[in-house]
């Protein structure tokens, strides 16, 4: 194998593994320590506006509505998430944030802009703008490779 696919690849992902032990060290050392990066992710498909089905929020994140139901009632339990059902169709369950959830949400998304701010201080402009041409091809490719695996 070539030397620099060899080498991408270990970039990869050491950068992905590194991302992911920063996000749930910050986790673990803020405010919100009793949540998991899972619980985090589910807050972020959940969004901070208005509220979302169910069934909307396991397909964004491509997992079982009995694995989403078991997330959201730890989430209700520690005082993240709301379930309700709709007016219009009992069957529907609708979930959102709380007060305490919003806050969690708007933090953690500050973490992940303040995470790239600080990479970006060692980049000048013609290379933050190969690296988002890199990151974007990167992205297309790899949703292109899912999406055709389906």
């Amino acid at each position: 194998m070539n030397d620099k696919l060899i080498e991408i690849n270990k970039m990869l992902v050491e950068v992905y593994d590194d991302i992911m032990h920063i996000e749930e060290y910050s986790i673990k050392q803020g405010s919100f320590r009793d949540l998991s990066i899972t619980e985090i992710h589910t807050i972020e498909a959940i969004g901070l506006y208005g509220s979302k089905t169910m069934s909307e929020v396991a397909t964004a994140l491509e997992i079982t509505m009995g694995t989403l139901t078991i997330a959201i009632d730890k989430l209700i339990k520690k005082g993240y998430v709301e379930r309700s059902r709709s007016n219009t169709d009992r069957r529907i369950v609708n979930v959102s944030l709380t007060k305490r959830g919003k806050l969690a949400y708007r933090i953690h998304e500050k973490f992940h802009l303040d995470m790239v701010k600080a990479i970006m201080l060692d980049f000048n402009e013609q290379e933050e703008e190969v690296l988002l041409t890199a990151l974007r091809k990167l992205n297309y490719h790899l949703k292109d490779i899912y999406l055709n695996k389906e």
